[in-house]
Formats: structure tokens, sequence, C-alpha cells
């Protein structure tokens, strides 16, 4: 025998037992293929708990492990009457935004703003950051010390006073 017989039969051999694992994979997801419609015809309960199962189990291995990622929004502090705080919006981003300030608590909610009074009368657009004082405290909707009437300590509207919204004293 020289060298390429040699060769050649270790290559056939090779692909043999290649074809042998491919064959014998096959037949193993044959076997279990068949185990599992055997299942389902002999015993269809344990058959289809076991595939609600594997559900309950996708569902909740999908639906876990997101707990750093939770938003939290703004929050209504714990204001106390006689204490000093600062406005700030709770809505929003942007720097020059302004908190409006009615002499009723329940006008916020009816707000607008379309009329040209409404926009340019003096001490009813506080901006962002000025020191207030917590005079009163008032419940609404269901919710417990929704407004707030807050005297400003600094600026131009100095000793004026006017109902927010609670989001909006921190």
């Amino acid at each position: 025998m020289n060298n390429e017989e040699n060769t050649e039969q270790v290559v056939e051999t090779e692909q043999a037992a290649e074809v042998e694992q491919v064959v014998e994979s096959s037949n193993k997801a044959g076997n279990i293929i068949s185990l599992i419609l055997n299942l389902k015809e002999n015993n269809p309960k344990v058959f289809f708990g076991a595939i609600g199962g594997i559900v309950v189990l996708l569902i909740l291995i999908m639906s876990g492990g997101n707990d750093a990622k939770i938003v939290s929004g703004p929050v209504i502090k714990n204001l106390a009457i006689g204490q000093k705080y600062v406005l700030k919006s709770a809505n929003s981003y942007d720097p020059a935004a302004t908190i409006r300030l009615v002499a009723v608590p329940g006008a916020i909610a009816a707000y607008d703003d379309t009329e040209e009074a409404d926009r340019n009368t003096p001490c009813q657009h506080i901006p962002q950051g000025t020191p207030v004082s917590v005079l009163e405290l008032q419940d609404a909707y269901g919710t417990k010390n929704a407004f707030v009437k807050v005297l400003i300590e600094d600026g131009e509207c100095k000793g004026k006073d006017g109902w927010a919204l609670a989001i909006d004293v921190q």
C-alpha cells in the first residue's frame, strides 16, 4: 500500500463517520418528533400543559430585566406652609419657560392665553427659579394639595401672591 491509497482510505473513513453522525442526528430528531406526537396522542393534557409552560417561561424571560429603565415623572412634594421654595416647571425642559400664577386655584385648569391681556398682565407669568413662600394649600380633583398659594420673595413682583400648581413648586 502506498501513501496515496492510505490517504484515500483515511478520507473515505472520515467521510463515512460524518455521514453516520448526520444520519444519527436526523434519527434522533425523528425520534424526538415521534415522541412528541405520541405524547399529544396519548396524553394531550400533559402535551398542552408543557406548551403552555414554555409560553409562560418565554413571556417571563422577555418581560423581565428592565428594572433599570423605569422612568419617573414629576412628583408633588410634601409642601409646608411658611417654607421657602422655588418655582420650576415640571412639564418643560426650556429654562425660559414661565410658571403661571392665577387669582383662583381652579383657574389654572381653564387656562387659555389666547387673549392679549393674559400674556401681558404683569406678575402672571413668573420665571423659573423665582423664590417663593407657601401661604396656603388646596386639594382638587381628588389630589391632596394640588394647588399652592405662593408669595413671591424676589424680583419685580416681590410681595405679590397667586396660585400655582403644587408640582411647579419645588
